[in-house]
């Protein structure tokens, strides 16, 4: 219903020379811990159990890329973000309300300090070979997904268990392909697209390639990282030092 009213709020406030912009009517405790149920079920998937970031962009920070007023998010939770993974809630408003209580509550934390040497993590993400597949500021790898503003997006707890744990969450654009031809040729790559003839993928010297599967003898897709787990290459100091560096980047003027 309340979708319904927002074109005739928008036309009365532009007759009345004013500005309205929706707050939250639903912010008491109870809200607040109905809300904390809905993402858990809905949305903790994707941004962690506590708002901290996984598949999807941190939240418990407060600081959100489309939008932080409370209309704002009532809008891109209903109806979700064109161009991302954000897909709509097909709830009541009273209910996507309350979801943002909650979302509001975990903000309410001040960021903690990072601790760890951002400088020794930085020449740990050089040496290890991270930017054979990571960019930070447009240099490095394009194999893995871009870090140049990862620390925004990403609780220091969520970039220390990717780092520990690469397979706990494998998004499906980072799928490897493994096929072998008739002919004795071996393929791999990111799985792109498969259809009913083709497969399409990214090989791992960033070239696409589109493979007939009517050449192929066999293949397989598999849903592990291609990121090893660094729980037995670098000490406990030395993930910290790296979570610290990850955690710094951030884009340019943005101190929070």
């Amino acid at each position: 219903m309340l979708r319904y009213l927002l074109p005739f709020v928008s036309f009365s406030a532009m007759a009345l020379g004013q500005a309205v912009e929706l707050t939250n009517p639903r912010t008491s405790p109870e809200d607040v811990a109905a809300g904390a149920k809905t993402f858990r079920s809905h949305c903790a998937t994707c941004h962690g159990i506590r708002g901290e970031g996984g598949v999807g962009p941190a939240l418990a920070a407060g600081r959100f890329f489309h939008g932080s007023s409370d209309d704002a998010l009532l809008k891109n939770i209903s109806d979700g973000i064109p161009g991302t993974e954000m897909a709509g809630l097909f709830y009541s408003p009273d209910r996507v309300w309350q979801i943002i209580a909650y979302i509001r509550s975990l903000n309410q934390n001040p960021r903690s300090e990072v601790p760890g040497d951002i400088a020794a993590g930085n020449a740990l993400f050089q040496s290890n070979g991270c930017v054979r597949c990571h960019r930070v500021q447009g240099e490095g790898g394009r194999l893995g997904p871009d870090l140049t503003s990862i620390g925004k997006s990403r609780s220091a707890e969520n970039l220390r268990d990717s780092i520990l744990n690469p397979n706990a969450v494998v998004q499906p654009r980072y799928w490897v392909f493994e096929g072998a031809g008739k002919d004795g040729t071996a393929y791999s790559g990111f799985l792109l697209n498969e259809d009913t003839y083709t497969v399409q993928v990214l090989d791992f010297e960033e070239r696409l390639r589109s493979i007939n599967k009517s050449g192929l003898s066999s293949y397989k897709v598999k849903k592990d990282s291609r990121m090893p787990s660094f729980r037995k290459t670098l000490n406990d100091g030395q993930i910290t030092d790296l979570v610290a560096y990850l955690s710094s980047l951030r884009p340019k003027g943005d101190s929070e």
